[in-house]
């Protein structure tokens, strides 16, 4: 409800909204319950949830699984994929994983290491929402493949030395 309420909706209202999508969020038990006695993905879903409730047409996820577990958070892309295409926002997810960002992305911005710039664009056209037996087509496989390529000569352009 905290998202609301700071925008100024009253206490009630804010309940009114924010009950009903815990559910939709996997919380509905634990409506009640402290964000310790929450698992790290449902905290996970918690943060996305008071995000999307903001209503923001932009939202920004900086590495949100890095301290999941692998089944956890391959779960947890999978729901997020179908929760995109349900609410619609835009996403600028900040990952260092290549098959996260092959898996959640329509396109994959390359930056280089210090100064970060972009060093290339991947787009990936794959259908949505998105499943993880998608990870194994060779489509996807490739696409990784491609990924990792323009990773590596990102990182190559960053150690040759500056022309004087």
């Amino acid at each position: 409800m905290l998202p609301l309420e700071l925008a100024g909706t009253g206490r009630k209202e804010a309940r009114r909204q924010a009950v009903p999508m815990l559910e939709r969020f996997g919380l509905g038990e634990f409506a009640q319950a402290w964000p310790w006695q929450l698992s790290g993905g449902m905290r996970q879903r918690a943060a996305f949830l008071r995000t999307v409730i903001a209503g923001h047409p932009l939202m920004l996820l900086d590495e949100p699984f890095g301290a999941l577990d692998g089944i956890t958070r391959a779960d947890l892309q999978e729901w997020l994929s179908k929760v995109w295409a349900e609410f619609g926002a835009t996403v600028l997810l900040v990952t260092h994983d290549i098959t996260e960002a092959v898996f959640l992305s329509d396109r994959v911005y390359v930056m280089t290491p210090r100064p970060g710039r972009v060093a290339s664009v991947l787009e990936v056209d794959l259908p949505r929402p998105r499943r993880l037996g998608q990870r194994e087509d060779e489509v996807f496989q490739a696409l990784e493949a491609r990924l990792r390529h323009q990773l590596a000569m990102a990182m190559a352009s960053s150690l040759e030395p500056a022309n004087s």
